[in-house]
């Protein structure tokens, strides 16, 4: 298929500059672009300097002289983007292609809109929701005409518009309400918005349950509601309006934090996404909030700790709202005090149920793979089996040593079509976050193996960010720990790791996963997670350990994390002889 290029202009964004554009392009201009950008639907972008980055808005229209015009006579009201964008040395991008109509405009808006709120140096996008199309005629030469379009601005502008790979490897891209949903993210979208919206009618309290593994697409589809009912509510004009976003993991709730941001719900509505602990002391009354959405809900803690006085963290966060959205998986629940007893859970799976608001999300989205290498992880992280390992685009491959594995992580991570690849490991190695090693000959927490009498050893994520200046900490802040560069050089721990995506993924299997007699095992004496051995005090008052469960899910966590691949060293010798043994082809 033979696209042409699209048309591009930058220009002053302010009258003078558009009126002469008006002037050059009846005059100067040949015929077919005259007539592209004065006849056809044409997708502009306003961006401005705010705060050391750009603040950006993303338009598509009939008549782009007429709606230029429009915005900046909004300018005199001075809570618009347009006038603080009248105040600043602002850019305007008019873009045209012969092959534009509306839908396809709107496609490219939404497009544009998705790439820059995940770009780093972008502060903020104001736009209202993203409005991306289902079919349409030509959608089949969307992806080339957009990425021609992406190309020529790269070139334009570097840091407004990087490198496509970089896009899309951000966090806050794979995180981002703006993605097109499958059908089965679209069906649970309406559902969740109609029983909202009853229960808000009705004064009735409602719970949504969502259970879906590790990929399914759980993370898009609490955003993108979460993001639409703002807009619902900003439409309104509804400045009362109460929704919060909680999440018990540091980076996930900086990664909603930063898209919250950016699409400009914490100007308006102030801090709305938080950890549980910190949700609950800013929320004390009872029904105080409108809907809360609670992602990853298994990481609730469902006993009292150091941080948090209570008994279990939903139950109190449910008396405060009145609509919650609850998004589990039991697979991923890591630590004793975060462990729900099956009767716990269903508590609340059960009611929703009976409010006919469960939904289960079955389709696998993060890994590109085919369904006999999924058969494969199922069987080693479920079932604890070794099957023969499929050979097929999606790449497991088995190491003799970790600094083989490590080696051919750091080639891949060299490719920026693979930059984000990382070696994560479970927790069998110690690490205490912000203390110094007991070990005074050794100056960071480490993964530690020896072969043979030959050492291999790297430190533990967020060590060597102490090596970093004022300058270099300030530039990774907004980051996740796989997306800093100097992380090449550390090793991730599932804690860090859980909910992100890598291109690949090299695992390091320490010696609390071994194998023996045909069957993978778990040996809770090896690992150095004291969150997984200590024993567990049940509903009915006795006590129960689950560490080898733990360690179960511990492992699924990390071999789920690769897009494109899954490369592994384990540390037990039957383990690493049975995988290689498993990985020859015949």
């Amino acid at each position: 298929m033979n696209i042409t290029k699209p048309i591009i202009r930058k220009i002053k964004d302010n009258e003078t500059a558009l009126a002469e554009f008006e002037k050059e392009i009846k005059t100067n201009e040949a015929e077919d672009t005259k007539d592209i950008i004065m006849n056809f639907p044409t997708v502009y972008i306003h961006n401005w300097p705010e705060t050391n980055k750009y603040d950006v808005y993303v338009g598509e229209s009939n008549n782009i002289f007429a709606r230029t015009r429009q915005h900046y006579q909004s300018r005199i009201k001075h809570e618009t983007w347009q006038y603080r964008m009248m105040k600043t040395d602002a850019s305007l991008y008019i873009i045209g292609h012969e092959h534009f109509n509306k839908s396809l405009t709107l496609e490219v808006e939404n497009r544009l809109m998705h790439y820059l709120m995940s770009v780093d140096k972008v502060h903020q996008v104001h736009n209202g929701r993203g409005n991306p199309q289902k079919h349409y005629y030509p959608s089949a030469e969307f992806e080339e005409i957009f990425r021609k379009i992406w190309t020529e601005l790269h070139e334009s502008d570097e840091e407004l518009f990087p490198d496509e790979n970089i896009v899309k490897d951000s966090a806050i891209y794979k995180a981002s309400p703006l993605h097109k949903l499958t059908d089965e993210q679209e069906n649970a979208k309406i559902q969740i918005l109609e029983c909202i919206d009853l229960a808000r009618q009705k004064h009735e309290k409602q719970i949504i349950f969502i259970d879906g593994e590790a990929g399914t697409g759980k993370t898009v589809l609490n955003s993108n509601i979460f993001y639409e009912l703002y807009c619902q509510e900003e439409e309104k004009d509804n400045a009362e309006f109460k929704c919060c976003m909680v999440v018990n993991h540091d980076e996930q709730v900086k990664v909603y934090s930063d898209i919250a941001k950016k699409l400009g719900i914490t100007e308006k509505y102030g801090e709305v996404v938080s950890k549980a602990s910190t949700f609950l002391n800013r929320h004390k009354d009872l029904d105080s909030v409108d809907v809360v959405f609670i992602d990853e809900a298994h990481l609730l803690f469902t006993q009292g700790n150091q941080g948090y006085s209570g008994k279990n963290q939903l139950d109190d966060i449910i008396k405060r709202a009145k609509v919650v959205v609850i998004v589990f998986d039991e697979n991923q629940i890591l630590r004793m005090d975060q462990y729900w007893e099956k009767q716990m859970i269903d508590r609340y799976r059960n009611k929703a149920i009976e409010q006919q608001n469960y939904i289960t999300l079955t389709k696998q989205l993060r890994m590109q793979a085919d369904n006999e290498t999924l058969a494969w992880i199922d069987a080693f992280t479920k079932k604890q089996i070794i099957n023969k390992i499929p050979h097929h685009d999606y790449e497991i491959k088995i190491f003799d040593s970790p600094e083989a594995l490590d080696l051919e992580i750091k080639k891949k991570a060299s490719s920026e079509k693979s930059r984000l690849s990382r070696v994560i490991a479970n927790y069998d190695w110690d690490y205490k976050k912000g203390k110094k090693p007991e070990d005074t000959s050794k100056k960071y927490w480490e993964v530690d193996v020896w072969i043979e009498n030959q050492r291999w050893h790297k430190p533990w994520n967020y060590e060597l960010e102490q090596n970093l200046n004022k300058d270099e900490k300030k530039k990774i802040k907004e980051q996740a720990w796989a997306e800093q560069a100097h992380t090449i050089a550390e090793v991730g721990s599932t804690y860090t790791i859980q909910g992100f995506d890598l291109n690949y993924a090299g695992v390091i299997l320490g010696k609390s996963v071994k194998y023996r007699n045909g069957k993978i095992v778990y040996d809770p004496s090896e690992t150095s997670n004291g969150k997984v051995t200590k024993n567990r005090t049940m509903e009915d008052g006795t006590k129960q350990n689950f560490a080898k469960e733990l360690l179960k899910h511990e492992i699924r966590v990390l071999m789920t994390r690769g897009v494109n691949g899954l490369y592994i060293y384990a540390c037990d010798d039957q383990l690493r002889e049975a995988l290689k043994k498993a990985a020859e082809q015949e």
